[in-house]
């Protein structure tokens, strides 16, 4: 039986890694990674978040699980196949031909999370549940998932799901109009043709640089400052997937989005990109956040960086 492991995080931080067979876009054997965090001199309550990271990322944010054990929840987060620790030597960074194939992680995790804070499946009724929480790219895959659990039987509420928090969630492209159609389609084609060839264009640090002058330290092998180079294959399943969600989601739980007041952007580091979403376009996502259901509040949170609408230890 799999038991919990220590996780490289130190004192109250556990592994469990989730067996995942093999990889439908070939890569060999592959597994995902719950993470919790259980320090010792609380009592255990039953409720709990589990958080999903974004691209050229993974779970590294102790100040987030500090914060939602002191509110009372029990803190996971998972770090999805080829990403962070679930990452093995002949795995591509991230990659997926299909943002669907994540659903297997997901139930996995929350089947797991549900079974420590109680409560069975078909039981819709019970209060309180697992709160889910993402970032970016993974705010764009909870989503999709959640329209699909909830056309199964039981829908979300008999999974257990109360609630969704997104934190600069990845909708739409951002850039000229131009990439949106005519590029869309050419990601499209080479997707499908060569899909593990990379999308070309610069290589920025100026996220990354932010992100270190703000006091964030991780595992530059596992998020490198410049990111992880973007596959044509898996661009072309984001698109499929922001066209999914801009057709209408109904995700059956109501969500809380948070994003940055402004975007930016600069070529090199400069003290104003930490105030502002230097990825993703501000205005897509107050466009788009109507397209999860009819229970959305969208929340502008002025002065905050791209990762940074969450609780953040020193902002």
């Amino acid at each position: 039986m799999t038991t919990w492991q220590p996780d490289i995080l130190g004192d109250g931080y556990q592994q469990l890694s989730l067996p995942l067979g093999t990889d439908p876009d070939g890569e060999g054997q592959i597994s995902a990674t719950l993470v919790r965090y259980q320090p010792n001199d609380v009592d255990l309550p039953d409720r709990a978040v589990l958080y999903i990271h974004g691209f050229t990322d993974y779970f590294f944010q102790q100040h987030l699980a500090e914060h939602f054990a002191a509110q009372g929840y029990r803190f996971y987060a998972l770090d999805l196949r080829k990403c962070g620790r679930s990452r093995g030597p002949e795995h591509t960074p991230h990659f997926v031909t299909d943002l669907e194939f994540y659903d297997s992680e997901l139930d996995e995790a929350l089947r797991i999370v549900r079974d420590e804070v109680g409560g069975s499946e078909g039981s819709p009724s019970r209060e309180p549940g697992v709160l889910l929480a993402a970032h970016s790219t993974g705010g764009l895959v909870l989503p999709l998932w959640l329209d699909r659990v909830q056309k199964r039987p039981d829908g979300v509420r008999g999974a257990g799901v109360t609630g969704l928090i997104l934190n600069s969630p990845w909708f739409d492209l951002q850039g000229p109009s131009y990439l949106r159609n005519v590029g869309t389609a050419a990601i499209d084609l080479i997707g499908r043709l060569r899909p593990k060839d990379a999308v070309p264009g610069p290589k920025l640090d100026t996220y990354g640089a932010s992100l270190q002058q703000g006091g964030w330290t991780y595992d530059l092998d596992w998020k490198p400052l410049t990111g992880f180079p973007i596959r044509f294959g898996w661009i072309r399943a984001i698109r499929h997937g922001q066209a999914r969600l801009h057709r209408g989601l109904d995700i059956g739980v109501p969500s809380l989005i948070l994003r940055s007041g402004k975007s930016g952007s600069a070529p090199e580091y400069d003290p104003s990109i930490d105030t502002v979403d230097a990825v993703l376009d501000v205005r897509q996502i107050a466009r788009w956040a109507g397209c999860l259901g009819d229970r959305t509040t969208i929340v502008p949170v002025d002065g905050a960086g791209t990762m940074c609408s969450f609780p953040h230890r020193g902002r």
